[in-house]
Parts: structure tokens; C-alpha cells; sequence
């Protein structure tokens, strides 16, 4: 076997452009500039460390951003996502099933600084909830991937088309699907098909937009929303009408439900000016009155390393 090859995708830089966005401000705590720059400081230190594990063990590698890359990832055999969750999630965007994915989180919370400066300003840093490791543990867990001792799992994105155009990126966690300004009222209906049949009635909606997550999703804005966590390995997704404006009880029930590996929602949109939100507000696809939106499970699966709190067995 030939010598492995790695692609480290890495935080954007944008992150810590804290500069001109807060030292302009006289009134600034000088305690957030110190904090922020800590945090450019620790991310960096973290990407090194990482760089420097790779040449101890000879494993060609390689760094770039997202902003470098055309999906999908090749010609290589694991890419290390080098940030937070948010850098995991455009990590997902460029990758189809083949090549599996390990997060490492740059910067961890330190529960010291929440609890010293909590009364002056949010001292959480980056959560890290689908990394694998920090760098207290990436050469361990990096020596156990190379000596086949750990195995990937393969978790559901979501598809979507437009139109019967399928979009190029997959969501790992969540869409939402709303007017271009989301305060604003959308107008929609959406059944579920299955095996091309109806198999829900037609709900038309008028509500502040629509979400629908996956299994890994149901714990971020979905559950926070009043959804219900699911099982990691989960093939369903989960949807929920936002903020619906129908007071009835019955069409209320309609409102949040699940659409299973071959159920598919179809949704007309009626608003004017609409986007759908893929794992955030990046990347962004219009949509307009008229278009028809596909969204499914049918897409391929992410191969990726979990963290402890995440494996099957724990939860």
C-alpha cells in the first residue's frame, strides 16, 4: 500500500477578522479583544500541531479552505476538518460517500473562562459536537484510523431538487426553506409521496418557513424548536412547519412529523422570493413562486469518525 494521503479543510481565516469588527468600538471590553485573540491564537496552534503529527507518521497531506475547492473531494483517503462543527458542515458539502471524514475541534470551551467572565460577555468557544477529536487525542485517534481500528459510520444527508434538478450539495443537518427575509410570512403546501403515491394529505401552510433534519440535525435548531432528538443512525428525517398559522388542532398535527427512507415531501412554493438554507446560511439556493422543492433522504451517505457521546452503543 502506497503512502496515505490527507486533506486538511480548514477553518476560513474570516472567523477571527476580529480587528476592524471590534476595535473600533472605544466601549470594547478589553478582555473580549484578548479572548478573541486567544481564540486565533489557540485555532492556529491546533492546525500546526495537526501538520506536524502528519509529517511524524510520512502521510503526504495537504491544507486549503473551502473557498479553494470544487465538490467532490478526490484522490484522497481522509480529510480532517481543522475548526468546529461549522467547518465539519462545509466540509460535508464537498465530499460524496467514498471518503470518510474526521473533525478535529480547534478550539474547545474552557470552562474556566465561562465561568470567570460570564457575567461580562459569552466566553463559550467552539462546541464540537460531531468532532472526533481535539488535539489532545488526534494522534491516537489517527494511529487507530491508519491501523483499521476504527471504522466510520454513515450517516443520512438530505436531498433536494428544484424543479427536478437536484442541487449539488447535501445537507447533513438541516434545510429550511422560507422567505428571502424569514421574518416575513411564506406561503406553501407539501405532501408526502411514497413509491410516487400520496401518502399524506395536502397541508398548505402559511407560517414563517419549514425546516426538515436529519437524525444528526434533530438535536440543533429542530429539537430547540420543539422536535424530538432521534437515533444518530437514523434513516428517517424530521420536519416542522415554523411558527404555523393555523390555530386548528388538527391541521396543527400535521404540522411536524417524519418522512421515511421512501417517503419523499414535495413542496409548492407560493411565495414570491424564497430561499432554502443548507447546515445554516451557507450555502443558499433561490427558489420562487412556482418552483416545486423534492426533499428526501436519498442522498449519499457521510462516512464520518463520531465522537464518544455519538457511538451507537452509548446512546
Amino acid at each position: 500500500m502506497g503512502r496515505r494521503r490527507v486533506l486538511l479543510f480548514l477553518k476560513s481565516l474570516d472567523a477571527y477578522q476580529y480587528q476592524s469588527n471590534y476595535a473600533v468600538s472605544r466601549s470594547t471590553n478589553p478582555k473580549v479583544l484578548q479572548y478573541l485573540e486567544d481564540r486565533s491564537r489557540v485555532h492556529k496552534e491546533a492546525v500546526e500541531f495537526c501538520k506536524n503529527i502528519l509529517e511524524t507518521k510520512s502521510i503526504d497531506w495537504d491544507a486549503t479552505f473551502g473557498t479553494n475547492l470544487s465538490p467532490p473531494i478526490q484522490n484522497v483517503d481522509l480529510v480532517v476538518a481543522i475548526g468546529g462543527d461549522g467547518t465539519l458542515l462545509q466540509a460535508s458539502h464537498f465530499m460524496n460517500d467514498s471518503i470518510p471524514l474526521l473533525g478535529v475541534n480547534s478550539d474547545p470551551t474552557q470552562p474556566h473562562e465561562v465561568q470567570e467572565m460570564g457575567n461580562e460577555f459569552d466566553a463559550t468557544r467552539s462546541t464540537g459536537y460531531l468532532c472526533a477529536a481535539t488535539v489532545k487525542n488526534f494522534e491516537q485517534i489517527l494511529s487507530n484510523i491508519l491501523e483499521g481500528q476504527t471504522s466510520p459510520f454513515e450517516l443520512s444527508r438530505i436531498s433536494i431538487h428544484v424543479n427536478s434538478m437536484p442541487l449539488s450539495t447535501y445537507a447533513l443537518n438541516d434545510i429550511l426553506i422560507a422567505d428571502s427575509s424569514p421574518a416575513s410570512i411564506s406561503r406553501f403546501s407539501f405532501r408526502l409521496r411514497k413509491d410516487g403515491q400520496p401518502s399524506s394529505p395536502l397541508v398548505n401552510c402559511r407560517s414563517s418557513g419549514l425546516r426538515v433534519s436529519t437524525a444528526t440535525g434533530s438535536t440543533a435548531a429542530m429539537l430547540s424548536a420543539g422536535g424530538f432528538p432521534m437515533p444518530i443512525l437514523s434513516k428517517n428525517l424530521q420536519y416542522m412547519v415554523r411558527e404555523p398559522g393555523s390555530q386548528d388542532t388538527a391541521h396543527l398535527s400535521l404540522m411536524h412529523g417524519t418522512i421515511t427512507p421512501r417517503q419523499t415531501m414535495v413542496i409548492d412554493w407560493y411565495t414570491k422570493d424564497g430561499k432554502i438554507f443548507i447546515d445554516g446560511s451557507n450555502p443558499v439556493h433561490p427558489v420562487k413562486h412556482g418552483d416545486i422543492i423534492q426533499v428526501s433522504s436519498h442522498a449519499p451517505s457521510l462516512k464520518i469518525f463520531l465522537p464518544n457521546h455519538l457511538l451507537p452503543s452509548k446512546m
